[in-house]
C-alpha cells in the first residue's frame, strides 16, 4: 500500500503588490478561487503517482482540483474539503501595509502562536489531518495505491500523522509544487 501527497501547481494569481490587512484578506480569497498555472513539464515521479494511482484525491479547492486535470486529463477524482489547506488568521493591523508574501508568512507565524481569529485553529487543523490521514489510510486499505492533490502546508500535517501512525517516508513532504512524497506500509 501506498499513499503519495501532492503539491497543487503554481497558481494563476501571482500578485504580490503591497496590500494593507484587509486587502489580504480578498487576496487569500482571490488565491483560493484562483486555478493554476500549466506547465511545459512535470516532474516524472509525480506523473508516474498520478497514473498508476488506482484513486486520486482532492481538496475542493479551484488550484487542486485544476492540477489534477492538468496532470491527467482524462482523469476520474474525488474532491473533498478535509483536504483544504490550512487557513490563516485575519489581521487587525490597520494602516500597514505589506506584500502578500510577507502577510503570508506573519499571519502563519502569528497561527502557530494560537492566533486564530477568523479560521480554524493550529489544533483543530492537527485533528483535521488526523482524520484526513485516517481517511487515506482506509483508501489505501480498500485501493492499494492512493494519491492526494492537495496543499504544501496541510499535505505536511497529513504526513506528520502517517508517520506517527507507522507509515514510512520522508518526515517532512516535498513543498515545490507537482512535486510529490510516498508513504509505504
Amino acid at each position: 500500500m501506498d499513499i503519495s501527497l501532492i503539491r497543487h501547481g503554481k497558481s494563476e494569481f501571482t500578485t504580490n503588490r503591497w496590500l494593507t490587512a484587509e486587502e489580504f484578506n480578498d487576496w487569500v480569497s482571490s488565491y483560493d478561487n484562483s486555478g493554476v498555472l500549466k506547465e511545459d513539464f512535470y516532474p516524472l515521479e509525480t506523473l508516474k503517482k498520478v497514473r498508476t494511482a488506482n484513486l486520486i484525491l482532492t481538496s475542493d479547492l479551484p488550484r487542486s482540483i485544476q492540477s489534477a486535470k492538468l496532470l491527467h486529463p482524462s482523469l476520474d477524482f474525488v474532491p473533498n474539503r478535509i483536504f483544504r489547506e490550512t487557513e490563516l488568521p485575519s489581521s487587525s493591523l490597520r494602516g500597514v501595509k505589506f506584500p502578500s508574501s510577507i502577510w503570508a508568512f506573519l499571519l502563519r507565524c502569528l497561527w502557530f502562536f494560537g492566533n486564530a481569529k477568523g479560521c480554524e485553529s493550529i489544533t483543530h487543523a492537527k485533528k483535521r489531518a488526523r482524520k484526513a490521514a485516517q481517511l487515506l489510510i482506509e483508501y489505501a486499505e480498500t485501493y492499494g495505491s492512493v494519491a492526494l492533490i492537495g496543499h504544501g502546508f496541510f499535505n505536511m500535517l497529513i504526513a506528520k500523522e502517517l508517520v506517527k501512525m507507522g507509515w514510512k517516508g520522508k518526515r517532512k513532504t516535498n513543498s515545490k509544487h507537482w512535486h510529490c512524497t510516498t508513504y509505504y506500509l
